[in-house]
Order: C-alpha cells, then structure tokens, then sequence
C-alpha cells in the first residue's frame, strides 16, 4: 500500500485526472478547489468539465465509490498530507506577463498547512525561474519551513490535452524537476505508479524552460504553416497539398494550418517563455504568435470576399459560425478562435453558434442541431473540426443554406466537391471557388 497521503489543488483539466488516476493506485487523495460546486461534483463521481474523455468519469465514479478520493474547499484537509500536488491556473494578464495570483494564492494557502517534511509537486506551467523565485519563497514564508529541509519541491509540468486526459496523463513520457536528489526520488516514486512513460530528471528552471518552450515551438511551427497557407491562397495554390509534398522530405515536418490557435496553453506558455527570457530579448516567438492571433481575423476576412462573390456583405447576411470550443469533440473554449469571429459579427443580420458541447460562447447562445444552424444562413464558417461536421454533405449545405457560402478553417471539405454541389467555397490555404 502507498505511504504517500496525498492532495491535489486545483480540480480542473489536470488535476481531476490526476487525483482520480492516484486514487486508481491506491493511494488516499483528497481533491482542493476554490468553487464549492466543483469540489462538491467530484465528490458526487461526477465529472464536471465538458468534452469527450475517454474513460474518466467511470474511473472517477470508481474511486469515489471506493472511498479512495474526496474533494472539498478546506486547505486544512493538507495538515496530514505527505504530498501535494499543485494543478492552479498560471495565465497571462493584458500586458502578455504571468498572472501568478492563483498560484500565490494557492501556494500561500499550502504553506500555512503544510505537515513538515512534505512533497509539493507543481504541474502547473510556469515561466521560467518560478519554481526557485515565487513558489518557493512562498512556501517558505508561510510555512515557517526551509525549502530542502522542511519540505521538498519538485516541477512536472502537465502534458494533458482536452479529448486525451487519461490517455495523456498514463502514456506520455515526462519532465520531472526537482531542488534535489530527495525531491525528485520522492516525486518519481508516485509518478511511476501512474505514468506508464519515462521520467526524465532534470532542475527546477530547466524543467519550466522545457514546458514552456514544446508548446512555444509547436506554435511557431503551426504559425510558419499558416504563414505557407497565406502565401498559396494568394498564389491559387492548396496548402494542403503542398504541405503534403513538403512531408515528402525527410526531417520535414510541416504542420496544419487553420483558423487559430487557442486553448489554456499555446496561447500564454510561449509568453511565459519569453518572459522568463527577456533579458534576451526573444523576437520569433512573439512574431509567431502575432501571425496566428491573425487568423481568426483571416476567417473574416475570407468571409467577407466569398459574400462579396455571392452578391451579399457580412452586415446583411445571416451568418453561422460552426464551432465555439478551441479543440475538436470538446467543451474547452478557453482562448478559442472563435470568440473574436463571434465578437466581429455581432453587427451582422443574424448571428448563429453551433457548438455541440458549449451553451455560449461570447454572449452567443450556442444551437444544439448543425442543421438548424445552417437553415437559411448567408455564410457559415467552420471554425472546429468537430466530428459530426464530417458528417454534412455539399448537397445537404446547399440545400439548407439560403445562400450556399461556405469557409473551411480546418480543411474539413473537398474543395472539389464544394464546387460540384454549387457552393461558394473557401478556406485556410485555399483559393475561393
């Protein structure tokens, strides 16, 4: 049986998952989060986030049942704990800098129950230097304990995905910092219990630097494909194809293009990076996240010239935008593309959200049924792939749509088939028929 009394602060996208998957081991966890109804669902066994997760509501119904997790909003429930797991959101504020008042909030909350000689475990992303200037002085502080000597400390920073929870959490290899030997020996020991990847050991600050520098470099890959796809819609090229003929070569990688980037971390962790380095005075981060804050803004922009083509403008046409959530088949709509679509046509003759996941997004009602969504709409612009968008025929856009307008942000037609059917078709990375 597991000696390690656990908690995890924080119950949303990463820390559910995880307190359920510690809790599937063994090991005894009590769950801490700020809002009562969530704290109060998960000890219902009801998970309460949106989306598609494979696997995670059985499991939690399992380990609640069995008595191996609770939740509450008492900080106290630490006092006994030999390990804490720290899961709070790290955002950004308006100025593009980290927002660490959750994370202090939460770290001083620790503190002040913290059982000496315990493990705090930080998974939520941070800039780097965090972990060594503000988690641990805080600790510190209100604990009245010595980093090292009072308690240890380690930063494994998530690798979780909205739709992959589970999977993510169990197979997914991972960076594990630690301020010494003891800490990072301790924090092995759980994760090993759960994650079925490598661990890889490392410090505290080369730990942060890491997170944030995957997420950053897979936004500057996705901002260089959607920089390609601009280029071929002017030249009349698909950039899909020619993503396709670039991947022919080997150590060549191109990534999708598409409507936006959104979501909890592509849009802030590159800014955490770039923070963390600004004394080097960082320039193609911040320039690929310009080109795909941009995008949204292309979608409206691709709107408005397949309406010109059809005889109408946005601020007369009935518009349907097709998805609010960030990432396929989920609820998440933190920083989705959609919300500056959303907000932009507000002025126009009618204004329609489909989402099947979301009740609304930007002050707009979401509408359960595509179909209802695109009864008699001008343009519908399809922002998410999710799955039953598959499903729509040409003939059956065409036949619901009062003027069949149709702009593809994550390549979910054939732009062939679009045009066969009679529908004015555009997208990311392609030319408008």
């Amino acid at each position: 049986m597991p000696q390690e009394r656990i908690a995890v602060v924080g119950l949303g996208y990463v820390g559910i998952p995880l307190a359920v998957l510690l809790a599937d081991k063994g090991f005894d966890v009590v769950g801490i989060d700020i809002s009562k109804e969530r704290a109060a669902d998960v000890s219902r066994g009801k998970f309460p986030l949106k989306g598609e997760e494979p696997g995670l509501e059985p499991l939690l119904k399992k380990v609640v049942k069995g008595g191996k997790l609770t939740a509450g909003v008492s900080f106290k429930a630490l006092r006994d704990k030999t390990a804490v797991f720290v899961c709070v959101d790290t955002p950004i504020d308006d100025h593009r800098r980290p927002d660490y008042s959750r994370l202090v909030d939460a770290a001083t909350q620790i503190g002040a129950n913290l059982k000496k000689g315990a493990l705090v475990i930080v998974e939520s992303t941070l800039a780097p230097g965090t972990m060594v200037n503000v988690v641990a002085p805080t600790l510190e502080r209100t604990s009245g304990l010595a980093r090292g000597k009072g308690f240890k400390l380690a930063h494994c920073p998530e690798r979780v995905m909205p739709g992959r929870l589970l999977y993510n959490l169990k197979n997914y290899d991972r960076v594990l910092g630690g301020l010494d030997k003891q800490s990072v020996s301790r924090a092995s020991a759980i994760y090993s219990k759960i994650v079925k990847g490598k661990l890889h050991p490392t410090d505290l600050t080369s730990a942060e630097i890491a997170k944030t520098a995957e997420n950053a470099y897979r936004d500057v890959q996705i901002a260089f494909a959607n920089e390609v796809a601009l280029i071929c819609e002017k030249q009349g090229c698909d950039a899909f194809e020619v993503r396709r003929l670039v991947n022919t070569c080997p150590f060549r990688d191109m990534h999708i293009p598409g409507a936006g980037v959104g979501g909890h971390c592509l849009p802030k962790d590159p800014w955490l990076l770039v923070y963390g380095g600004r004394e080097a005075d960082p320039k193609l981060v911040p320039t690929a996240r310009a080109v795909n804050d941009t995008m949204p803004f292309h979608m409206l922009d691709l709107a408005s010239e397949a309406l010109k083509k059809a005889g109408r403008t946005r601020k007369d046409s009935v518009v349907a935008v097709m998805g609010g959530a960030f990432l396929q088949d989920s609820g998440d709509p933190r920083n989705s593309p959609s919300i500056p679509v959303l907000e932009s046509l507000k002025d126009s003759k009618g204004l329609r959200l489909h989402d099947p996941y979301l009740e609304e997004l930007a002050g707009v009602r979401a509408v359960k049924d595509a179909k209802e969504a695109l009864k008699g709409a001008d343009a519908a612009i399809f922002m998410v792939a999710h799955k039953e968008y598959s499903k729509l025929t040409p003939s059956t856009i065409k036949k619901l749509m009062r003027t069949p307008v149709v702009v593809d942000g994550r390549n979910i037609f054939s732009a062939e088939k679009m045009r066969r059917a009679g529908i004015i078709y555009t997208g990311v990375g392609k030319r408008l028929i």
